[in-house]
Order: structure tokens, then C-alpha cells, then sequence
């Protein structure tokens, strides 16, 4: 099974999108993850620059609005357009973490059944403000929808839950078995970004994070699947902790997402 590393456009502070590929691409990234453009002439643009560049594409969408309806709008609106550009799938945070959980599978409903229609997979992330937002809710949804896909952004849910999930282990390895895309990002229990993955002080929070992927890639492997996505997502400043007064960043946003593509690559025992 090969291992696709994906770098996500977010955090990139460059003039273009065909800066921000070429970047990517020249730091041995398969692919990029990004939102569609709604404006058709940048579509067109990004088309070009992909084919250019021969990066695999991860389109990504943010449902949104103060409804549920609102948001089965958003969400069709995005994949659509997203749809068109031929993602390997599209990776979604959906619904609201403020809706109840009827409203909720109103959104993702709506969803299923566009994926049905249009064909063009789509994963459910794991994020704060989300429908995703924490375990017990995820593990309500895979409940009341079995064909839900995930990616696992396990990060998000040690800073909602305070911990490193270790008193979730059945809610965790549901996530795990619907998980079809990993974000590799390191939270912990204070927080969604730990300062560099490469410090020894978060060795506990990193060790649990790769234990998770892991097992994913090995369900991955078991079922015969021909690759994985892992993409080491970081955030930029004010996702990632900077220094009082100065709001300069702890540490290199570009380095850190080289070194987990490079630890993953060494610690995922995938081939």
C-alpha cells in the first residue's frame, strides 16, 4: 500500500496558488488539500496548475449558514463545484456542533445523498465546532449512519475531551474503522497544536497520535486498499502558540510539516 503525503494550502503565506503547488511539489508532497474557488476563471487556473505540477488534489469545504438547511445548501453548493475538479475525494466539516443531533443528520443526509448522485466520495472530518466535535457525538453519528467516512483529526478531541482519549478506546477505535484520511496534526490535552511534534516534552502526545495512524494504515492494509492519505496538518499563527507581545510563531510552520512528513514516512510501517 503506498502512503500519499498531502500538504494542505492552509498556512502557506505565499503570491499565488502556483507558488504555493510548486512549493509543495518541490518538497516531495504527492499532493495539496485545499478549498475549490467559486469563481470558475480561478478554477480553470488551479485545473492548469495541478495538471502542471502533477499533484493529486484533496478538495476541502466548510458547510455553513445559521440553519441545518442553510448548511445542506453550503454543502452542495461546494461539492459541486468540488466535484468538478475530480478530487480524490472531498473532506468536509460539516453540520454544527451548536445543532441537535436530528438536525445534524439533516446535513448529512443530504450529503449522502449527493455523494450517491454525483459519485464523488466525501469524508467527514473530526473538528471542534463541528458535528465531529468530540467522540461521543462521532460515535452517535457512525451509530445512526453506518456508510459515514471519516477523517481523523484526532487532535481536535484531545483538547475537547482534556486527555489523550485513553478512557475512549471503544469510541476511538469506531472513529478508527471509518476513517478513510488521516490528518496527521499532534494536539493534547490543553490544546489542538503542540509547539513542534519533534520536542521531548510532547513524546506522550505524539506517541498516542502515531499509535492511532497506525492503526488505521493496518485496517487500510488488511482490506486491500492500494494507498493512504496522510496529511501532516498544521496551523499557522494564531493556530500555532506564539511569543507574548511579539506574535512571532514558536516554529516554522513549512519545517514542521516536513518533519512529520518525514517521521511518518519512517514510523507509519506502511509500504
Amino acid at each position: 500500500m503506498k502512503t500519499l503525503f498531502i500538504r494542505a494550502i492552509w498556512g502557506m503565506d505565499l503570491p499565488s496558488v502556483d507558488a504555493g503547488l510548486d512549493k509543495i511539489q518541490q518538497g516531495g508532497f504527492d499532493g495539496v488539500e485545499m478549498g475549490v474557488p467559486a469563481d470558475a476563471a480561478e478554477r480553470r487556473a488551479l485545473r492548469l496548475a495541478l495538471e502542471r505540477t502533477g499533484l493529486a488534489f484533496i478538495a476541502q469545504q466548510w458547510t455553513a449558514g445559521r440553519t441545518p438547511e442553510e448548511h445542506v445548501k453550503s454543502f452542495e453548493a461546494q461539492y459541486r463545484r468540488a466535484a468538478d475538479m475530480g478530487p480524490l475525494f472531498v473532506n468536509s466539516h460539516t453540520g454544527r456542533d451548536i445543532f441537535t443531533l436530528e438536525q445534524n443528520l439533516l446535513v448529512f443526509r443530504a450529503a449522502a445523498h449527493l455523494e450517491g448522485e454525483v459519485g464523488t466520495r466525501v469524508l467527514h472530518e473530526t473538528h471542534r465546532g463541528r458535528a465531529l466535535y468530540s467522540a461521543p457525538a462521532t460515535s452517535v453519528l457512525l451509530d445512526a449512519l453506518p456508510g459515514l467516512r471519516l477523517t481523523a483529526d484526532f487532535s481536535h478531541w484531545c483538547c475537547v475531551h482534556e486527555s489523550l482519549l485513553e478512557d475512549q478506546e471503544d469510541t476511538v477505535q469506531k472513529a478508527i474503522d471509518a476513517s478513510g484520511h488521516i490528518h496527521a496534526r499532534v494536539g493534547h490535552a490543553e490544546g489542538p497544536q503542540v509547539t513542534h511534534p519533534g520536542a521531548p516534552e510532547w513524546k506522550d502526545a505524539v506517541a498516542a497520535h502515531v499509535g492511532w495512524w497506525k492503526r488505521i494504515a493496518s485496517r487500510h492494509q488488511r482490506e486491500g486498499a492500494s494507498q493512504l492519505t496522510v496529511c501532516p496538518e498544521f496551523g499557522p499563527v494564531p493556530y500555532m502558540p506564539t511569543l507574548p507581545w511579539t506574535r512571532q510563531p514558536v516554529a516554522d510552520l513549512w519545517e514542521i510539516t516536513m518533519y512529520m512528513k518525514d517521521f511518518l514516512n519512517a514510523h507509519l510501517n506502511v509500504s
